[in-house]
């Protein structure tokens, strides 16, 4: 097992060779590459792809995108992952160094905005599953800011009228990193037509109790197996409805793995 205790430095160290610059992502990555071999390739990948800002094709990414997988971990280190989704757009750039999500009506839980609340680093994964197959990783520091306050600092923001639904408070990230997610483990996907119940309450459109954790926390005589299909998404295109794999991309978007 390797630790971070494993690493004593010294003249010899590998680390310390790399000492004389200051590298993106932490010393625990730091200390595995030194130890698996894989330094030089990582600093490839350090110099050639890793930002402290969003340039303008990451810029036009994000703004085409309408879902974001959001990590979040709180004081002690206990992670969350979660879905974000909306129209195309609904991550707003602020500007090079600044985006920011809406946080709507939901279960109550909060998990994430309570994992910020402790711990404000985040990291945000943008996905383009259906055209570019490629992927864009921001990492940075989030605050918890109210609608009302950030229409104030930001009145061009972006209401979301269409579908009757006011931010209560949006999620605002302060960009650290911005780097490729390679696209060779990127599945195609074909969106399928659906309607969506924004903002509802009725429990079958939220997913029911489709994993059943409801049922077999009832006593055993009043214990109902859930439905088959309860919760289930509509069905999609089968295999046959899905067009082949092309090569497709753009200049460079796959230059690192």
């Amino acid at each position: 097992m390797i630790s971070n205790t494993d690493h004593v430095g010294g003249p010899d160290d590998p680390l310390a060779a790399r000492g004389d610059r200051e590298l993106p992502g932490s010393g625990g990555e730091h200390l595995l590459q030194a130890a698996y071999g894989t330094a030089a390739r990582a600093e490839k990948f350090y110099d050639d792809q890793v930002l402290d800002h969003l340039n303008e094709q990451m810029i036009e990414f994000v703004g085409r995108m309408d879902m974001a997988f959001i990590a979040t971990s709180d004081a002690t280190g206990e992670c969350d992952c979660s879905l974000r989704a909306g129209p195309a757009g609904f991550l707003q750039v602020i500007d090079e160094r600044t985006i920011a999500y809406p946080e709507y009506r939901g279960n109550g839980v909060l998990a994430s905005l309570g994992n910020i609340s402790e711990n404000p680093s985040i990291g945000v994964l943008v996905m383009d599953f259906v055209h570019d197959l490629i992927g864009l990783h921001v990492n940075g520091h989030a605050a918890i800011v109210e609608d009302e306050r950030m229409r104030i600092d930001h009145p061009g923001i972006a209401v979301d009228d269409e579908r009757g639904r006011t931010p209560q408070r949006w999620v605002k990230i302060s960009v650290v990193e911005a780097y490729i997610h390679c696209r060779k483990h990127i599945p195609r996907l074909v969106p399928a037509d659906r309607t969506r119940n924004w903002g509802t309450d009725a429990v079958r459109a939220k997913g029911g109790d489709f994993f059943g954790a409801a049922a077999r926390r009832r006593a055993p005589e009043q214990a109902v197996e859930p439905s088959p299909d309860a919760g289930r998404p509509e069905p999609g295109p089968g295999p046959e409805d899905v067009p082949a794999d092309p090569v497709v991309g753009r200049a460079g978007a796959g230059a690192a793995s």
